[in-house]
């Protein structure tokens, strides 16, 4: 893309408790590829780097687009997947705030670059739309690729409509730079369902926008002229194969995933909790993230209508998963149906590790490679929990 035109657009700076919590606030009906972009658009991001994969397409296309109204310093397309990730962890070294996205396959091909970024402390926000794992060829919206992303230590934010990834993602910039986190943080969203789709997203103001990313303050020493690489000798390779090699690396695990943990307090403080409940008496919870939960949601209002005990938990993080929030909310459940949108269920995994009684979860609905999550496949789920007859008709 041509140099940036150097626009210095005027703007009023505030922190992201008083963006998140009081700043006006005015209804749009867009797209939750819009609404990423224009989650970017209000946090002083200093570089984007891009390179193409549908669904995600439309987010780093939008993203240019801000770039050239001169709301991003620096944009600019990368050579692939592994290439964009790679520059971001060194612009990272240079001590700026960063975004990227990506899709499927794309994440799969950059995740080797990736997956260093905790290691690395790079708190860069990654926007991830996703669809399916090829083969066969196949861009439709499926979320396996989650679970690829799930170990790496990175925090996982999944958000359920536009509005979520509006919100999520303005909230992952300050998440990823507190100086006990300092680790990337994604945002996930189901790529079509909700990328390409619009809904109703009450947005902060254009000319509003978080305090800018300060070098100075962050727990890792940015490298410039003043502090080069050779003087303060970051990210040293530790490969010499002695105990010290050893235990170097096994505390530098421990410690990004103890940032992970303490990354749990922000989202209670930007995002009112890791978990969304309704009815938390109930017999019978639906437990769902992302575009899934979107579904369980109005499976759990029909549920309403018809009188059934059944409650609703909406999963917002995925990593730190909240172990101690599901556990205790479901404690006095007889059964818990966990709807998602891939084959594999690593959401219905995580929580039957989470819980002491594991049996009571019913594995599914599951859909994949695309398809819709009919409602009325979790409606026959709810009732065949509770022992009543459903005549399912899709």
């Amino acid at each position: 893309m041509s140099p940036n035109p150097e626009k210095k657009l005027e703007k009023t700076l505030v922190d992201i408790n008083y963006l998140l919590k009081e700043a006006p606030r005015e209804k749009h009906f867009i797209t939750g590829a819009q609404a990423m972009a224009e989650a970017v658009k209000r946090a002083s991001v200093d570089m984007a780097i891009a390179y193409p994969i549908t669904p995600q397409s439309e987010v780093m296309h939008l993203v240019g687009d801000i770039y050239a109204q001169g709301h991003i310093k620096e944009y600019y397309r990368a050579e692939e997947e592994l290439g964009t990730m790679s520059a971001i962890a060194g612009a990272a070294r240079a001590g700026v705030r960063l975004f990227t996205a990506t899709s499927g396959p794309g994440l799969l091909r950059g995740l080797e670059a990736i997956v260093s970024w905790p290691g690395h402390r790079v708190p860069a926000v990654l926007g991830i739309l996703t669809r399916v794992i090829n083969a066969p060829l196949s861009i439709q919206p499926d979320n396996i690729e989650m679970a690829y992303m799930m170990h790496c230590g990175a925090v996982m934010l999944h958000a359920e409509n536009q509005q979520d990834t509006f919100d999520f993602t303005l909230a992952a910039f300050a998440i990823a730079e507190k100086v006990d986190v300092y680790i990337p943080v994604a945002v996930a969203t189901e790529g079509f369902f909700v990328t390409h789709a619009k809904g109703y997203v009450d947005m902060t103001p254009e000319d509003m926008a978080l305090t800018e990313f300060d070098p100075v303050a962050a727990p890792v020493p940015a490298m410039d002229n003043e502090t080069p690489p050779a003087r303060i000798q970051r990210d040293a390779p530790v490969q010499k194969s002695n105990f010290m090699s050893y235990l170097i690396h096994a505390v530098w695990q421990q410690e990004i995933w103890d940032s992970n943990k303490r990354a749990m307090k922000y989202i209670y403080e930007y995002l009112g909790g890791p978990i969304e409940v309704k009815n938390p008496e109930s017999e019978v919870f639906l437990i769902a993230s992302g575009c899934a939960a979107a579904q369980a949601r109005e499976a759990w209002r029909y549920a309403q209508e018809a009188g059934l005990s059944v409650g609703l938990i909406k999963v917002r993080a995925i990593r730190p998963f909240p172990i101690d929030e599901i556990r205790d909310t479901v404690k006095n459940a007889k059964s818990i149906i966990v709807p998602e949108h891939n084959i594999i269920g690593w959401l219905c995994k995580e929580v039957k590790a989470a819980i002491p009684n594991g049996g009571i979860v019913t594995e599914g609905p599951r859909v994949y490679g695309g398809m819709t999550l009919p409602v009325e496949l979790i409606m026959k789920e709810i009732h065949n929990s509770l022992g009543l007859e459903y005549d399912l008709k899709l």
